[in-house]
């Protein structure tokens, strides 16, 4: 299990998000890992392949040759960030096939936390998930006793987002456990 914790008191939000921010930039630098896969180019020609990748579409700043092999595991992603995938094949030659369709990625990993547009508004607690995964969101007044207030499935790589009521209880803090 992962844990990513942090903390909101209604009294001073902006000091909440502010450390929130603080975790964030904290855990975006844990570096993550994605496994990517794909058919093989039947081309008698073609001696590998190459993976690119970078933060915007169609941008890709990142290229990883990976020989004849139809897989790889790209690593050192910044949690919560958004990533775009293609693949090439090349020849023996070093002639290099257009791309393939592109395939996105979102990193888990980052909670962000906003406050309401009031301060009746509930709290927005945001978190990428992944396909596969199912994920916990807890809740605690002192970091010791921790309840479940919501449960989801990653059926897709996307961001979630879950309101929290606003409460005169003082400090919360929230962690979500990924599965």
């Amino acid at each position: 299990m992962k844990y990513v914790s942090c903390w909101f008191n209604k009294y001073s939000v902006g000091v909440g998000v502010v450390l929130v921010s603080l975790f964030a930039c904290c855990n975006a630098k844990a570096a993550s890992s994605t496994s990517l896969e794909w058919n093989a180019n039947t081309d008698p020609s073609v001696a590998g392949y190459n993976v690119y990748y970078g933060g915007a579409s169609r941008t890709y700043t990142n290229v990883l040759d990976v020989g004849s092999s139809t897989n790889a595991v790209v690593g050192g992603l910044a949690e919560g960030q958004k990533y775009y995938f293609a693949v090439t094949a090349y020849t023996y030659d070093g002639i290099e096939s257009d791309y393939s369709s592109e395939f996105t990625y979102v990193v888990p990993g980052l909670l962000t936390m906003n406050p309401g547009a009031t301060p009746s508004s509930p709290m927005q607690i945001h978190f990428p998930v992944a396909a596969g995964h199912w994920y916990e969101l807890q809740q605690s007044t002192d970091m010791v006793s921790w309840i479940t207030i919501w449960q989801t499935t990653g059926t897709t790589n996307t961001w979630v987002e879950f309101d929290v009521p606003v409460s005169t209880s003082g400090s919360s803090f929230y962690r979500v456990i990924l599965h």
